[in-house]
This record gives structure tokens, sequence and C-alpha cells, in this order.
């Protein structure tokens, strides 16, 4: 039950009376948007009805309470939501007892919110992104006559006793911190998560121990920004010693975690890493740009210089230290020339992975309010070149793990192609022939070809 004091309980007695009156067995259903800390949360969301007493269900035709966790990073993000909102409502005119929510970070937007009460009546509730403890009070006040509900601007640090239910029986996601101070310019994070707050390390050391002792292989440490955990507790810790406080729980799992910083990303992490036994020997550090001046008018607080120092003084340490990056493409100020100091970033770096994006300019924003110097053709070619780049770059250097063997986690089995899939300590993909029974182990694999999206292995 997740009543951890006398009000919640007070709200679950409530709910569960409410809801026994129902004529049938409550339903419900969550779909989460975004980010990985967006599907950590719906997993709280989905914690919480299940506690409440709904049955959990894989498709909203049905369900009593639909929730939409959202992401509002991109333009785009916002409109599959919206879009998928459109397609509720013949359910909601069919069943008008429905509750349909919009929760998360679209939720935080003042636009957003006018919109729905405009365009989306049959939304009854907009939950922020800081308040899913909020849930069952929120559906509580609807079932006793409240047509419509919005909480939001909560801060703080979730209840630590919301149930969760997990997707995975062996990978699980575990934030350590919530929120962002950085305020890049192009950025809506800030805004609609609040400013940084961290949980404290012996919870999420104890959350992490139950995992392992659970048989879990994988824990995905989550924030906006890792590298900034602690900094901000009344007896700050460093993320590269919760790190170290994390690496000395026994058992076999590796410890991932995203996303990390440039100007936080020290030699400390990288020898906490290399130090480890269970932490992967890989960083996602986001660049965004390789000019320095569109560095500067993205807010970013490093330089180039500062970047590459990190990634080759890492890389002296150990040559296969794997790096994963995300880059914009179009930023307004971005010219042909910072374009081309990007490709030239990204073929000194050799990233194992890139995650590219065209600009999206997010009301709110300072970026939203430059002027665009490039065409839309021009942008267009510009990812066409990005991305044909890192293939070349991925598929070359790829090539440093052939006839190595090497431990992978079985993450997925492909039906159609009848190879288990997963990832190895340096979070490189690898596909194999294999078992689908075998999906959830740690399994040792000689990786006998490369391609430019994944490592082919036999397994031993």
């Amino acid at each position: 039950m997740m009543a951890s004091n006398t009000e919640n309980l007070a709200v679950w007695q409530k709910m569960h009376a409410v809801l026994q009156g129902f004529s049938h067995t409550p339903k419900a259903f969550v779909q989460s948007f975004g980010c990985q800390l967006n599907f950590c949360d719906g997993e709280k969301y989905k914690g919480i009805l299940a506690d409440l007493g709904y049955t959990l269900m894989d498709s909203p035709e049905e369900a009593d309470v639909i929730l939409f966790n959202t992401c509002a990073v991109r333009a785009h993000a916002e409109s599959r939501v919206l879009g998928r909102l459109g397609t509720l409502k013949p359910l909601y005119e069919r069943n008008p007892k429905l509750i349909i929510g919009l929760c998360g970070c679209m939720a935080e937007e003042q636009e957003v919110q006018e919109q729905l009460r405009r365009s989306y009546p049959f939304v009854r509730l907009i939950l922020g992104a800081g308040a899913m403890e909020h849930l069952p009070t929120a559906l509580l006040r609807i079932y006793e006559g409240e047509k419509r509900l919005t909480v939001t601007e909560v801060t703080g640090i979730p209840d630590e006793a919301l149930p969760t239910v997990r997707e995975s029986g062996f990978m699980a996601s575990v934030p350590v911190m919530y929120g962002c101070n950085n305020f890049c310019t192009y950025c809506i994070v800030p805004y609609v998560r609040g400013r940084e707050r961290s949980r404290q390390p012996e919870a999420i050391e104890q959350e992490v121990r139950k995992l392992v002792e659970a048989g879990y292989k994988e824990i995905l440490l989550l924030g906006q920004n890792v590298n900034s955990y602690g900094k901000d507790l009344d007896e700050p810790v460093s993320f590269p010693a919760l790190l170290r406080r994390l690496d000395a729980i026994e058992g076999e799992y590796f410890i991932r975690f995203m996303s990390s910083h440039p100007k936080d990303a020290t030699p400390e992490l990288i020898d906490t890493m290399l130090g480890s036994k269970h932490i992967e020997h890989h960083l996602h550090l986001p660049v965004q740009s390789g000019s320095d001046r569109v560095l500067q008018e993205m807010n970013r607080h490093y330089t180039t210089e500062q970047y590459l120092r990190l990634i080759d003084d890492t890389r002296k340490k150990d040559p296969d230290f794997s790096f994963s990056s995300d880059c914009i493409v179009g930023f307004p100020t971005e010219t042909a020339e910072d374009f081309e100091q990007t490709l030239s970033l990204i073929r000194h770096v050799k990233y194992d992975n890139l995650y590219t994006f065209i600009y999206s300019p997010r009301p709110g924003t300072k970026a939203a309010a430059y002027p665009q110097c490039s065409t839309q053709t021009e942008i267009a070619d510009r990812m066409q070149r990005m991305l044909q780049a890192q293939r070349e770059i991925t598929e070359g250097f790829n090539k440093r793990f052939l006839g190595r063997v090497c431990t992978v986690l079985a993450e997925k089995f492909n039906e159609e192609t009848g190879m288990l899939v997963g990832k190895n300590r340096h979070a490189m993909n690898v596909e194999w022939k294999g078992d689908p029974a075998l999906v959830g182990k740690m399994l040792p694999v000689r990786i006998i070809a490369v391609k430019n999206w994944a490592l082919t292995g036999e397994m031993l």
C-alpha cells in the first residue's frame, strides 16, 4: 500500500471504497513518451494505480483511467501526444465517467494547459512532472464531483514509498536526481521539471541493493545531469562517490547512467568507471555542437578544447572506452562553418553512437527568439552528411572488438532474425544466434563481425 502517513491512508481508503462501488474491475492504461526518466515516472504511475486497485491494461479501449505521461523537449513529441489525445474523444463520448489525464512535462506548460481547456475538454486531469504522488488525491476529487483538475508546479523529491510496476524483470531504472539548473538556451527542461533535487544516497543504495538481490542485471541511473548529483544535499556527495558506493554492492550486474553534462564530467568520474567492477566503460556525453561560438550561444559552459581533452585523456587510459553523444543540427545561429567544425569534432572523437536532432524551437526558451540563419534545405543536407559521417566512423571503429569475448546482457529476442540482442559493458549493441529462454542472462559472446549499427557474435 502506498499510504505512508495518516493523510495518504485516508485517501487510499476512500479511493478503495470508490472503486469497490464499480460494477466491474476498474482498469487503467498508462502510456509514456520521451526520455528514460519519463518511462521511469510511468512505472510509478502504474505502481500507484495498481496499488489503488486498478488492473493495468495494454490498450486504452476498456480503461476507466487513461494517463499520458508526456515529453516537452521537441515539438514533434508534443504533436504526437496531442494527436493520440484526439483519438480518445470517442472513448469519452461512450463513457462520460472515463478519466483522461495528461501528466508530465507538457502539463507544466501554460500554452498546453490552455490548448487542452480549449480543444480537449474531455481531458479532466492535468498533473505536472513533479506531482505524481498527488494522483490518488486528484482521482478522488474527480470521483467526488470535480469536473476538471490541474496540479502543477510541485517541487521536491517524490515520496520514496511510491510503488513501482517495473516493465522488465531484469533491467531497472533508478532516478538519482530530478530537475536541471543549466538553462541551455534551447531547452525547456528546467522550466517544466524545476531545479535540481538529489535523492539521499542511502535511499538510492537501498533501492539498487534490493534490485540486485531480486536478480536485476542492469541498473540505469537517471538524472537530467547526473554529474551534478549531490551538490544540493545538506551533506554534499559527488556523483563519483555515489557510483563507488553502488559499485560495492555484490552481484552480477551492469551499472549504466545518463545523462552527463560535459561541464561537470571530471577525470575522477572516468577513473571511478575504469576502476569499477560493474560500471560500464561508456559515457554518453552530449556535445550538441563543435563550434565554440554556438556552444556559448547555447549556454553550455564548456569549449571544444575542454571537451576533447576529457575524451583524449580517457582514450589514453583505455583506448576501447566508448563514447556516445547528442548533436543538434540547425541551431538558429549555426552557419555552414559551424557545422563543418561539428563534423570535424565528430571525426576526431569517433563516437560509437551519435543521436542527431534537428533543432526544435520551444516557446519560453531564449533560443526561440533567435533568428534562423539557415534554410530547411540546408539543415536537412547537414543532417544527412552528419548521419553518413557517423555511419562510416562506427563501422570502422567497431572493428576494435573483432575476435574479442565480451559479457553481454541479452535484452530481447528478435523473432524475425532468430537473434538475441543486447549490450556489452561498452554499451555496444550485440546480436547473436541463441535461445529466447536466455533473455535476461549475462552471457559470454565472441565478436565475429561488425556492422555500422551493431556487433555480431557467437555465444561460447
